[in-house]
C-alpha cells in the first residue's frame, strides 16, 4: 500500500512534465542565420564589415526601429526600414574600425524592434594585431 502512495504521485508528476509544451509566441520573431561572426586576425587600423541575415519566423510583421552599438568603433550601416512580413528575410550590416584597438575584441550589437523573440542581439569577435606584433 505504501508503494502506491509513492508511485501514484510520481506518475502524476511525470505525466505533468510531458504535458508541458512551449506556448507559441504571437508576434514577430527574429531568427538569425548566424548571430555571431569571427573576423579572425586583423591588423590595427583595418576596417571590416559583416552582413547578418535573418528571417521573420513570427506571425506578424517585424519592424526594426534601430540598431545600437556600444562604441564609436562599431557602426550600423544599414537595416530594413520597411516592415518584414512573416516568412520574409532581411539583413543588418555592421562595420568595425580597428584603429586604436589591440588584442581580442568582442562586440555586441543590439537590434531594437518589435520582436517577441529572445535573441535581439548579434555579436562579432576579432584579434587585432598591432604594428609592433606584425612579422
Amino acid at each position: 500500500m505504501k508503494k502506491y502512495f509513492l508511485v501514484v504521485p510520481m506518475i502524476l508528476v511525470v505525466c505533468g512534465l510531458f504535458a508541458q509544451t512551449a506556448p507559441k509566441q504571437n508576434g514577430p520573431v527574429i531568427t538569425w542565420e548566424k548571430a555571431s561572426h569571427d573576423f579572425g586576425d586583423m591588423f590595427q587600423g583595418d576596417k571590416v564589415e559583416h552582413t547578418y541575415a535573418f528571417t521573420n519566423t513570427g506571425n506578424e510583421p517585424l519592424i526594426v526601429t534601430n540598431v545600437s552599438v556600444t562604441c564609436g568603433c562599431t557602426t550600423p550601416k544599414g537595416w530594413p526600414k520597411d516592415p518584414i512580413q512573416p516568412g520574409g528575410k532581411g539583413e543588418i550590416i555592421v562595420a568595425f574600425n580597428s584603429t586604436g584597438k589591440s588584442g581580442r575584441v568582442n562586440k555586441v550589437v543590439t537590434i531594437v524592434s518589435n520582436s517577441v523573440g529572445e535573441v535581439n542581439q548579434v555579436s562579432f569577435t576579432t584579434n587585432i594585431i598591432t604594428k609592433t606584433e606584425q612579422p
